[in-house]
């Protein structure tokens, strides 16, 4: 009894650790730049011993690559009626997620460092790319339950089709947003859904 009493009250502290480590890596990410910032740095910020820092995540581009994902965890796709109205809710979402300068520091250097180190660059498709693929499966099965998608009986051909959407979405509002460095607002938004949906017909005037 306890072992489980203490388990149970560690949970929440190794939770809120977590938390806090995460936090302060974002934070000392945005002022002091890849380049500068050290896990020293986060374990003093966070208030935690290095090894409790280094017990749980071994690098700092494992460490800074998951402080990311949370941030991409709070994308929502909530049900707005249509697959064209749940499009663009999703992009705009989206671009606001990226203008923010934590995510916006944070997910540029991770990227370029992964360019040398193919280890990061798996761990980015995994933490980051594999789960916000959600947002693709859940918008694709409420237009197929609304009857705006056929479905496919083909899993594997589902599987690459999902792929391809995510990586058009993400791939156009990451450039806008921090290439292009345009603003994604609501017209934008509209135009690039109509051309996703209906191709370059729909959007000709």
């Amino acid at each position: 009894m306890v072992a489980v009493m203490c388990s149970r009250k560690g949970r929440p502290r190794s939770a809120e650790a977590d938390s806090a480590i995460l936090e302060a890596t974002r934070a000392a990410l945005g002022e002091l730049g890849w380049s500068k910032l050290t896990m020293g740095e986060v374990a003093t910020r966070a208030g935690v011993a290095k090894t409790t820092l280094y017990r749980r995540w071994p690098a700092k581009s494992e460490l800074v690559v998951d402080a990311v994902a949370v941030l991409f965890d709070e994308l929502e796709l909530p049900d707005r009626g249509s697959l064209a109205a749940d499009v663009e809710g999703v992009v705009i979402q989206f671009a606001a997620l990226l203008e923010r300068p934590e995510t916006k520091t944070a997910l540029m250097a991770v990227v370029a460092e992964s360019t040398r180190d193919e280890a990061l660059r798996a761990r980015i498709r995994t933490s980051i790319v594999d789960r916000q693929k959600r947002l693709v499966l859940l918008g694709r099965e409420r237009a197929q339950t609304r009857g705006e998608l056929p479905r496919e009986p083909d899993t594997a051909k589902a599987a690459r089709t999902a792929d391809l959407i995510f990586d058009v979405i993400a791939g156009a509002v990451v450039h806008r947003t921090l290439v292009s460095a345009e603003p994604v607002d609501e017209e934008w938004a509209r135009t690039f859904t109509a051309l996703l949906l209906g191709g370059l017909a729909s959007v000709q005037s």
